[in-house]
């Protein structure tokens, strides 16, 4: 008996937290209360320094930041981390930017600590697709634009599966890509061999929420020039209502 309530006060829990898209504001309640409460803090690159301040003073801060074509930390070793923390009895809040379950590898951590039975909460946030084009006056669905979104990775395995872009191609709908610079000539390619209009207009969003944002517009065809441009992290966005910029665009650096 005595051995099962040992177990029970060691056992720790993680809290899988999206921070947002760049603009400490726009973090949850419920973010920055158990980044306050936790006892250590796993957390990736796109973090602001004034969110990862909110932690206790005490708390051990564990960066694992990973940057296009680099990884501090492998996905492995993170997973790892997580477990071994928790199984100290720690109050473990895995921190990362936007949203975790949206191309942030959420699922997959958690997967691993449901396999070792530690106990976890999700605590959404804003993914970077909604932050990033309300910040830039961009609005993902519109009466006389669009009528879908669609979210969409960028940054393709090698041994992963293609993006599906006959799909995707339709007039009346809005694409976000994340993490697609580096790929911005093959988005454009697929997307103009799938029949999308050379002349339908797009942005870049670089930087999104944050003082430093700057924002990218013209036609699909001249995407590959835009790109070089701008710099990472950055989102690209797809479609008709990216025409409405100029005239929504309410923030400015």
């Amino acid at each position: 008996m005595t051995a099962n309530l040992s177990q029970t006060t060691l056992s720790g829990f993680v809290s899988l937290v999206g921070a947002g898209p760049g603009d400490p504001d726009l973090l949850t309640v419920k973010g920055y209360r158990v980044i306050q409460q936790a006892e250590v803090v796993v957390y990736d690159r796109l973090v602001s320094p004034d969110i990862l301040a909110l932690a206790n003073e005490s708390a051990e801060m564990i960066y694992v930041g990973k940057k296009l074509d680099y990884h501090c930390v492998p996905q492995d070793q993170i997973n790892q981390i997580l477990v071994e923390k928790a199984n100290e009895g720690k109050r473990v809040v895995r921190l990362k930017g936007g949203d975790s379950f949206i191309f942030g590898r959420g699922g997959e951590e958690l997967e691993e600590l449901a396999e070792h039975g530690i106990r976890f909460e999700v605590v959404p946030g804003i993914t970077a697709a909604a932050g990033a084009t309300a910040y830039a006056g961009i609005p993902l669905t519109h009466r006389d634009h669009a009528q879908s979104v669609q979210f969409i990775t960028g940054h393709v395995q090698k041994d992963g599966r293609e993006i599906e872009w006959q799909s995707l191609a339709q007039s009346n709908n809005t694409l976000v890509f994340y993490m697609g610079l580096k790929q911005s000539g093959y988005i454009t390619e697929k997307l103009l061999e799938t029949g999308l209009d050379a002349e339908i207009s797009c942005a870049i969003i670089e930087n999104g929420t944050r003082r430093e944002q700057r924002v990218f517009t013209g036609p699909l065809k001249d995407l590959p020039n835009m790109a070089k441009e701008a710099v990472s992290p950055a989102l690209i966005v797809v479609g008709s209502v990216t025409s409405l910029h100029d005239k929504l665009n309410w923030f400015s650096s």
